[in-house]
């Protein structure tokens, strides 16, 4: 990536903040409980990207998408730990033969009976995270900007032909 000469790059406390460290299968399992617990602070943090087309400036957000994803995990290890390992073990033995979780559909509704009961997540409906929603958030509209575009390229100017000496293209003329 080229930057130039003025750009500033966030200092360290301004990026230090704790890492979601799990792996795939974890979040694979738990995606969809994530998703839904922390879709509010996802959709800021989109929009803030979006908006401000500079990622530095929505570093806040950021930190409380991960801030919401670890709370996510505390919760399932202090309530579902012993079912929401059973249902990664089972993604694990079943990802390398299959792609789809029919295999886990056991584990998965124990996992989800668990979740509902103790943290009062439901699983979302197939579908959910692909519907069009507005997102409602306090930030301040941005400022539009005016693009100013300049005057439109003149038409070029055919140069003078002579006529054709055979006759042209037109066909046989008599």
């Amino acid at each position: 990536m080229v930057f130039t000469k003025n750009f500033q790059l966030p200092s360290d406390e301004e990026l230090e903040t704790q890492e979601l460290d799990v792996g795939w299968a974890y979040l694979s399992a738990a995606a969809v409980f994530l998703g839904k617990k922390c879709e509010w602070y996802n959709d800021e943090f989109m929009l803030c990207r979006h908006e401000m087309k500079d990622p530095r400036k929505c570093l806040k957000e950021g930190k409380e998408v991960t801030k919401c994803a670890i709370g996510v995990f505390q919760d399932l290890k202090k309530h579902c730990r012993d079912v929401f390992e059973n249902h990664v073990q089972c993604v694990v033995e079943t990802s390398q033969t299959q792609t789809n979780e029919r295999h886990c559909r056991k584990t998965r509704d124990i996992f989800d009976d668990c979740v509902l009961k103790n943290l009062n997540i439901e699983r979302p409906p197939f579908g959910y995270f692909c519907e069009a929603r507005v997102h409602d958030t306090a930030r301040p509209k941005p400022e539009p900007k005016v693009i100013e575009y300049p005057d439109p390229v003149p038409e070029p100017v055919a140069p003078p032909y002579r006529p054709a000496r055979f006759g042209g293209r037109g066909g046989f003329s008599m």
